[in-house]
């Protein structure tokens, strides 16, 4: 297969099997481009570290090949694949000076002795730590030490640099000042980089593209936007961001919108996803922030809202979280500005609907 100009990494065909039966990565084919930020998102034992460790050398694929730069690298120690790791564990020598943690890998490069301070020194201004290179690890925050680990995985000039986790042990403020600087790190650097998480927040945050993985393979790859907007599957529907999931049927469809029949016999207009014929099950999808309500009988908002009773409201600053119970014992979850909550107390009768573009119909999740 050609390699094309802007592709990095390719994955072809690539398996991983711990036990001969099951596959912790399925037949994955990926193209990473060069400059780019990718996410691999997904949930424990989905295949997205193992694919990781695959690319970084620590693990060997099991069938197919990996191409860096068009050049195989499958069979390659991780020493001799040049590429940058950084773990959730820092993985600093206790026993170095922060100058010498982030030399090691110059040091085993053989690069001289006034180059190698001059790239430490640059490496360190680089993370917003000058004047730490005479410090000791446990001298330093978990912030700060994440931040060494960056500079140890830059400091060579790979082309490419894996992030396992990296930001899992801070707290969340820590960790959502050091999702901003990673990002402005790579768009000043241009160096491609390849993030793992299980955190569909950081993942939206962070990346230019994200590919989301369930039982060792790719369900979706795009970009943040798209995947939230238009998700392929009610599998990464409910993984990346928050959504209300309605059972029911395709009752019909009406120009291009699919009619989507509850148990209770209320008929709701959604988008068409991988959602089957007429008469076959449907998950209707539809963002918590997208439900309007209105203090008003549900014909009032036209033949397609439904009649609710406020069952919680949940005060979280700038907006409210309305937990609203349906009619068949189905719940919906709604998001509202703060100022707009006024009246929504529990018990009271309102009436929801939302825009047909604003839900999608999906085939029931495996």
């Amino acid at each position: 297969m050609r390699q094309e100009p802007d592709t990095l990494v390719r994955f072809q065909g690539v398996e991983k099997s711990y036990d001969g039966v099951r596959h912790a990565v399925r037949h994955l084919d990926l193209d990473i481009l060069r400059g780019e930020f990718l996410t691999l998102l997904g949930p424990s034992g989905s295949g997205k570290t193992t694919t990781l460790m695959m690319l970084a050398g620590f693990e060997a694929p099991t069938a197919g090949e990996i191409l860096l730069e068009g050049r195989p690298i499958a069979r390659l120690p991780p020493h001799r694949r040049g590429i940058g790791v950084v773990f959730q564990s820092y993985a600093l020598f206790p026993h170095m000076t922060v100058a010498e943690n982030v030399a090691f890998p110059l040091s085993v490069r053989g690069v001289g002795r006034a180059e190698r301070e001059a790239r430490v020194a640059r490496a360190l201004e680089m993370v917003r730590l000058p004047g730490y290179g005479g410090r000791r690890p446990a001298q330093l925050s978990g912030g700060q030490q994440q931040r060494v680990a960056l500079a140890r995985a830059l400091v060579f000039e790979p082309p490419l640099v894996l992030l396992d986790e990296p930001l899992g042990a801070l707290d969340k403020q820590l960790r959502e000042e050091m999702q901003l600087e990673i990002r402005h790190l790579h768009e000043r650097l241009g160096v491609t980089m390849v993030y793992v998480t299980h955190d569909q927040a950081e993942a939206l945050t962070m990346s230019d593209r994200i590919a989301v993985f369930r039982d060792g393979a790719i369900r979706q790859l795009d970009a943040p936007q798209a995947l939230y907007e238009n998700p392929a599957d009610a599998f990464v529907a409910g993984f990346v961001g928050e959504n209300n999931r309605l059972p029911g049927r395709i009752a019909g469809e009406d120009e291009g919108i699919a009619v989507v029949e509850l148990a209770s016999g209320r008929r709701l207009r959604a988008r068409r996803a991988d959602s089957g014929p007429p008469g076959s099950p449907a998950l209707l999808s539809v963002r918590p922030e997208r439900v309007a309500i209105a203090a008003a009988a549900a014909e009032d908002l036209g033949a397609f809202a439904l009649p609710a009773t406020v069952a919680e409201v949940i005060y979280l600053g700038d907006h409210v979280r309305v937990r609203l119970a349906l009619e068949g014992g189905l719940e919906l979850v709604a998001k509202r500005p703060a100022a707009a909550a006024a009246g929504l107390a529990p018990g009271a009768s309102v009436a929801v609907a939302w825009q047909p573009g604003d839900a999608i119909a999906f085939a029931p999740d495996g």
